[in-house]
Order: C-alpha cells, then sequence, then structure tokens
C-alpha cells in the first residue's frame, strides 16, 4: 500500500449510468465546464460562475483534507438525442438478436465438439439475425406494394379516391413504384444508421485491451468484428431481394413467365446472403486463417457494393416493369408465411444446440453458489432469441393491422397468417391480465399478513435501521420488492418468450393445416389486434417523443444500455457499440492523470457505468506496471456486475473475470448497494445472511480467493461494511454537515449524498484502511 504524502491528490472520474445522467447530476454541481473529449463523450468538472473549472471539496481521510479533483464522463448523447438515435427504437428486435449472440455460453478449452457447438450456434444466430430482418421488409411491402399499392390503389377500388388523383391508379409503372420506393427507402436508412461508428477522441499509449481472445477479466473479448461491413452487405442485399421476391411472385414461382429472370435473380441474391452470412465467423479477427477466409475475400469493398447494386437495380426493375394486380398479391402470403416457418425452425434449432453447449460449459460455474450461476443454465440465448422474433413478427403485423385500419376501407385483405398472430397475441394479452389480476390481490394480501405478524421486513433492514422504525417499515417494503425483482427478472421474459412461443407453435400447426381461426376466439383475436395496434403505435410513439425531447429519450435509453454496450456480432443494424469509445477515453483520461507521481484515480462507476469503470479498471491493471497500478482504485454504486452480467453473460463477464480483478485491486475495490436497489446490489459478496444480530456472507478475499468473510462491521455513517461491499442505509440517516440531503427511499438513485459515498473513494485511493 502506498503511503500518501503531503502532496498526495485524489482524481474522481465519474462514469455514470444513462438514465437521467447530466454534467451537473453527474459532478454534483449546479454547474460544469468541458475539459476534455467531445460532444457525444465529454469530460466536465465543477465550474465558477464563469464557467471556469472549480475545485472540488476536498476528501476528509486519515484525519486530514486531501485535495480532489472531481471530473465526469457524460456520454448519454450516444443514446439519445435527435430522430435518428430515437429511431433506433424501432431496431429493439434486431439489438435482442444481436445480444443473444452475446449470451451464448463459455466454450471450454480442449473441448472440439464444444467449440464446433458454439461455431454452429454463431453460424445459425446470424442466419436467425437475417431472416428476422428479412421479415420486418417482408412485412413492411407487405403493407406498401400489397395493402396500399395492389388493393387501396387498384383502379376500380374505393379507398383513398379524394386524396389520390385517377392517373396515380391507371398510369402503368406507378403503382409498383408507390408499393417499392418506401421499402428502398427503409433500406437505405437502415443502411445508414448501421454505418454509424464512434470514434476514439481522446488517445492513449497503452496496448490492446486485455484478454481479446479468451477473456480473464471483465469484457476483455467484447471487440469490434471485422466482418461486419460485409455482414452490412449481406444484409442490404437479403433485404432488398426479399421485397422483389414477393412482388415477383414469391417462393412458390413467379407471377408470369415474363418475370421469371427477374425471380431468379431474386433468388440467387437471397441464397448468396443467407450462405454469406452463415459461414461469416471471426468476431474479433484474431484466425484469418479460419475456413471462413476465402468468403472474406470475396467479400471485399468492390463485390460488397456489386451485390448491394444487383439488388437495388433488382428491386426498381422489378417497380417498374411488374404492375401490381388489381388485388391482393400472390407472393404475400407464401413469403411472410415461408420467413416465419423459417425464422421459427432456426430458433427451435438453436433452442435444441443449446443445450448440450449449455451443459458442456456447466463446469465453468458448477462450484459456484446458485445465485452466482448463469440465467437458465447458460441457456439465455434461445428465449431471447424467440423474444427477438416474436417481437419483430409482431410489430409487422402490428403495423399492417394498423394501416388497415387508418385506411378504412373493409375490401382490404391481409396474409392469412396475420389472422393466428392476432390471436396469439391476444391469448398472451389475456392470460397477462388475468395473472395480474389474480397475483396483485394476493401479493397485496401477503403482504399485509406478513407485517402484521410483524416478520415482513429482512433481518438486514433491522441492523441498518436501529431505533428507526419508520425508516425500517418504508425499506421493508422496498427491499422486498427490489430483492424479488432481481430474483425474477429472467424469469419473467423466459416466460413471456415461453408463452409467445407456445402460442405461435399452436397458431403455426393449425394454420399449416389450413384451419381457421374459430368463431369463439373473436374476442381473442380483436384483443390482439389491439395490442399489435398498441405494440406498433407504442413504438412509433416512443421514437416522436425522444426525437422531441431529449431528455424523454434517456429513459428509452435504458433499453439501449443493454444492447448497445455488445458490438455488432449477429445483426449489423443495431445502434453502435459505446463501449469500444467510452472505455478506451476513459482509460485514456486515467492515465493522464496517472503522468503526475503524486496523484491517484479511482473510477467511479454507477449503474450501467459501472460495467465500463470496472472494464477500464482491468484494462488499467492489467496494463499499468506495478507502481501506477497501486495508484488505482474502482467504486462501483448501483451495479448489476454480479446479479446480471455474469448470469446473462457467462462468456464475457464471467465471475472468474470479476474475481481476478478483485485480486488485482484487493480493498481497493469498494461497491455500494442497497437492499432498496431493484437495479443494482452487491458486487464482492453474495450469500448473506443475518446470525445472531451479524451481517455474515461469502465473497472475494483481499488475496484473490474467495470464501467466509468476517461479519460485517459498521461504518461510522451509518452503512455495513462486509467485505469490499458497503450496505447503505436507505433511507438516510442524515441530513449531515456539509453534505446535500436526500430524503426518502432513493433505491436505484442519488448514491452521491451519501456519505459513505466519500469513505469508498478515500479507501478505494489508498487513503484509509476499511
Amino acid at each position: 500500500m502506498l503511503i500518501p504524502g503531503p502532496d498526495t491528490r485524489v482524481v474522481e472520474l465519474r462514469v455514470p449510468g444513462i438514465a437521467g445522467a447530466t454534467p451537473e447530476s453527474v459532478t454534483g454541481a449546479v454547474a460544469t465546464a468541458t475539459v476534455a473529449g467531445d460532444k457525444l463523450g465529454r469530460i466536465v468538472r465543477p465550474a465558477d460562475r464563469m464557467r471556469r473549472p472549480a475545485p472540488a471539496p476536498s476528501l476528509h481521510a486519515g484525519g486530514r483534507p486531501v485535495p480532489r479533483v472531481i471530473e465526469g464522463y457524460v456520454w448519454s448523447a450516444m443514446t439519445s438525442g435527435g430522430l435518428a438515435k430515437a429511431s433506433w427504437a424501432l431496431l429493439f428486435p434486431f439489438c435482442l438478436a444481436n445480444v443473444a449472440h452475446w449470451m451464448l455460453p463459455p466454450i471450454p478449452e480442449g473441448k472440439r465438439v464444444a467449440h464446433a457447438l458454439g461455431t454452429f450456434l454463431r453460424a445459425l444466430l446470424r442466419l436467425a439475425a437475417l431472416l428476422l430482418t428479412m421479415l420486418l421488409v417482408g412485412q413492411l411491402t407487405v403493407v406498401s406494394a400489397d395493402l396500399i399499392a395492389a388493393q387501396c390503389l387498384a383502379p376500380d377500388a374505393a379507398c383513398l379516391t379524394s386524396a389520390v388523383p385517377r392517373w396515380v391508379r391507371e398510369l402503368p409503372g406507378v403503382r409498383g413504384l408507390i408499393g417499392l420506393l418506401p421499402v428502398l427507402l427503409v433500406v437505405i436508412a437502415m443502411h445508414r444508421l448501421s454505418t454509424v461508428d464512434w470514434t476514439v477522441s481522446i488517445k492513449h499509449e497503452l496496448g490492446d485491451a486485455p484478454g481479446r481472445r479468451m477473456p480473464t477479466l471483465p469484457g476483455g473479448g467484447v471487440e469490434a468484428d471485422p466482418d461486419t461491413p460485409a455482414l452490412r452487405a449481406l444484409h442490404v442485399t437479403a433485404a432488398l431481394s426479399v421485397a422483389s421476391l414477393l412482388v415477383l411472385g414469391g417462393p412458390m414461382g413467379p407471377v408470369s413467365s415474363g418475370v421469371g429472370a427477374l425471380w431468379t435473380a431474386a433468388v440467387v441474391l437471397l441464397a448468396i446472403a443467407m450462405v454469406g452470412v452463415f459461414f461469416l465467423d471471426d468476431p474479433t479477427g484474431t484466425h484469418p486463417e479460419g475456413p471462413g477466409r476465402w468468403l472474406r475475400g470475396a467479400l471485399g469493398a468492390a463485390p460488397r457494393r456489386v451485390l448491394m447494386i444487383l439488388a437495388a437495380v433488382l428491386l426498381i426493375a422489378t417497380a417498374v416493369l411488374v404492375e401490381p394486380p388489381a388485388g391482393k398479391l400472390a407472393g404475400a402470403d407464401p413469403t411472410a408465411e415461408l420467413l416465419g416457418a423459417l425464422l421459427a425452425l432456426v430458433a427451435v434449432v438453436v433452442a435444441i444446440v443449446l443445450a448440450p453447449a449449455a451443459l458442456m460449459a456447466r463446469s465453468e460455474w458448477a462450484k459456484q453458489a446458485r445465485e452466482l450461476r448463469p440465467w437458465a443454465g447458460g441457456w439465455m440465448a434461445a428465449p431471447m432469441l424467440a423474444l427477438a422474433g416474436l417481437l419483430g413478427g409482431g410489430f409487422g403485423a402490428g403495423l399492417a393491422i394498423t394501416v388497415r385500419g387508418s385506411l378504412d376501407y373493409d375490401k382490404l385483405a391481409l396474409p392469412l397468417g396475420y389472422q393466428w398472430i392476432t390471436l396469439l397475441w391476444g391469448t398472451f394479452a389475456a392470460i397477462a391480465l388475468v395473472v395480474l389480476a389474480v397475483a396483485v390481490p394476493l401479493w397485496l394480501l401477503s403482504r399485509s399478513i406478513a407485517e402484521k405478524r410483524g416478520n415482513y421486513a429482512p433481518p438486514e433492514v433491522a441492523l441498518l435501521h436501529k431505533d428507526r422504525p419508520e425508516d425500517a417499515k418504508r425499506a421493508a417494503r422496498k427491499w422486498r420488492q427490489a430483492t424479488w425483482q432481481r430474483q425474477n427478472y429472467h424469469r419473467l421474459l423466459i416466460a413471456t418468450a415461453g408463452l409467445l412461443t407456445a402460442g405461435a407453435v399452436f397458431g403455426g400447426f393449425f394454420r399449416a393445416l389450413n384451419i381457421p381461426v374459430p368463431a369463439w376466439a373473436s374476442g381473442l383475436s380483436g384483443l390482439g389486434v389491439a395490442t399489435l395496434a398498441a405494440l406498433a403505435g407504442g413504438f412509433l410513439f416512443v421514437v416522436y417523443q425522444a426525437s422531441q425531447h431529449p431528455d424523454r429519450a434517456r429513459k428509452l435509453g435504458i433499453l439501449a444500455d443493454l444492447a448497445s454496450f455488445w458490438p455488432r456480432e449477429a445483426h449489423p443494424t443495431v445502434p453502435p457499440c459505446y463501449k469500444l469509445k467510452v472505455v478506451p477515453e476513459i482509460v485514456a483520461r486515467a492515465c493522464e492523470h496517472l503522468k503526475e507521481p503524486n496523484t491517484r484515480v479511482v473510477l467511479v462507476g454507477h449503474s450501467q457505468g459501472s460495467l465500463m469503470a470496472a472494464v477500464a479498471a482491468a484494462w488499467l491493471v492489467d496494463s499499468l506496471p506495478e507502481h501506477d497500478r497501486e495508484r488505482i482504485g474502482l467504486v462501483t454504486a448501483g451495479s448489476q456486475l454480479q446479479w446480471a452480467y455474469p448470469r446473462a453473460f457467462p462468456a464475457v463477464v464471467p465471475h472468474s473475470s470479476l474475481a481476478t480483478l478483485a485480486g488485482m485491486l484487493g480493498p481497493r475495490w469498494r461497491s455500494l448497494c442497497r437492499g432498496t436497489d431493484a437495479l443494482g446490489g452487491p458486487v464482492t459478496t453474495w450469500s448473506q445472511q443475518v446470525y445472531n444480530g451479524r451481517l455474515l456472507g461469502v465473497g472475494f478475499r483481499p488475496d484473490g480467493t474467495e470464501g467466509p468473510l468476517s461479519p460485517a462491521v459498521a461504518g461510522p455513517t451509518g452503512a455495513l461494511v462486509l467485505g469490499n461491499d458497503h450496505w447503505l442505509p436507505d433511507p438516510l440517516r442524515g441530513p449531515f454537515p456539509g453534505l446535500r440531503w436526500a430524503p426518502g427511499v432513493l433505491g436505484h438513485n442519488e448514491y452521491q449524498p451519501d456519505p459513505e459515498w466519500d469513505r469508498a473513494v478515500a479507501i478505494a485511493a489508498g487513503l484509509e484502511t476499511p
């Protein structure tokens, strides 16, 4: 441990989560000044009235004040602000498909079968992502080319008669262009969104991030995929080709002999795209000699442009040369149903193959405590992929149903499979309403009975709120709710995906037998129509609100937090990965401060920011020399580094990587947690229990091992310190002199006003002992 000298100073570099993160809230100041960075990632400090950087309050440690510099890395502009970023909400099904790739279980070293299964699963997920793109574009083509151009704008249709002139319906080629040009514009917009990448503006001199191939530190294997441009081109090619195929007659054959060449070209382009995405597999570019090298060479910059140009020319030729019929397109039903069936088939194969892959990886976590093991035994990618497909299909069907209702023409016909989709979502909505109607009263009743019996409050609450019965009563309810939510988030997701999947299997079976929706189910179908319309309308409304009000977009950004952290791997049309910009810039800023030998840098991450702070700290301690490594500290607050990330992403943020980092940092890693926080929790300890009035638990020891810890010690401000975790009383026990007061149960918010924040920073800086 370094002994602080008279000129020692501490730089507290704060990394916030996304929700409500402003420069003022990050630094705890009324005004801030930008001192480094760019418009997307700014380094800010507290400022005076002239907007000049001002000194921060001193850090009291060891009985004396220590100069402190507070800096915040504000990155909310990467996920909110403007129509382009807001429109990412419409790509949420794509994001789920991409996230599913990162949820795959780890591949044990030396097991060839496990390696083959992992390669096959990655290929299947890329193929599923491509089919999801084709499904959504196909559903959009059903709306524009079939519902509007072919049916509503037919010469004899009494639809939009007052809004559309007669010549539009009768002039050859016009209806075809109306039907397919919107599809072309949407695909171009998707392609433009997929090319957005963040540029690192603050450089550092360290080497590559640790653990590129097999991460031994948190997030070490999260790297950009060099094959993303090829993947992007194949998705554009497939999207344009499937729209052309639908108009040309669908998978059953060309609508007429005169368009046979166009139909064949569409099928060939689709085959190239599907084969290409299946065999592209080198996530970090570490195996250029792998089996996909021939395909990687064939999909260089020039061939990619040729493919996209050919697909665009095919679409325009189809629009000009193929006159839509005066009625329903023959290829609408078979195309939509085939895409849905193929996506369902791939999802089923993924679920089946994932089971043995997860079993082979079980040795990685078999000795861990139950609350640390991966969700669903490492099988979580399967329900995530199913949910992506069902949400994507539901959104497309909801959009078509909404458009048909707004056109107010009862002769408009949707694909027959949409009837079963409405029944599926109607049944899901009905079951969800019934469960809520039963579960909520039962939960309220059980809570009331437990409160009357006096056994509702968790035992930890009594320790944290001694002689404060009102605070204990308020904390008990929030503590129970937060604990239940953390323990059941993944179960709710699995139940939702399972229920929707069961309904999809049921509907697909009867649709394959060509059985119509029974009359008794008309009410459920009506509820499904309303649900799907609400789904599509809700997505569009959220996008509009987010584009007009960036502050509200931060709430939308909570969803983007999880999705946007991961690089484009299975699906290219997802928001750019902010980790690839944020972490290097945090590392560079820390290195800049470490050039002064009297400076100690403490990375402080709240919520999602705790993951990036931990990844940055891992990079620093892995790359810096020993004397600089001891000047690095880490504080996490309201973090998901234990209950969420290692369990959802066991291959890239495994529990073992946290143990390695804890061993490197020792007591210089502190974690602030509240039992009332539904989004954050403890990081370095687990299996907590109260015995004989003392808080016990298991966790990381200072030497990097794991095992039982000494009982928790009460801190000077009322917190219980168990290992490296600081359990904070909530509500606060203050007010405290010189600190901002935050009343009420705070949950996931307002960690800074707690005086234990400064104490944790001082310990992480090596100025105090725990």
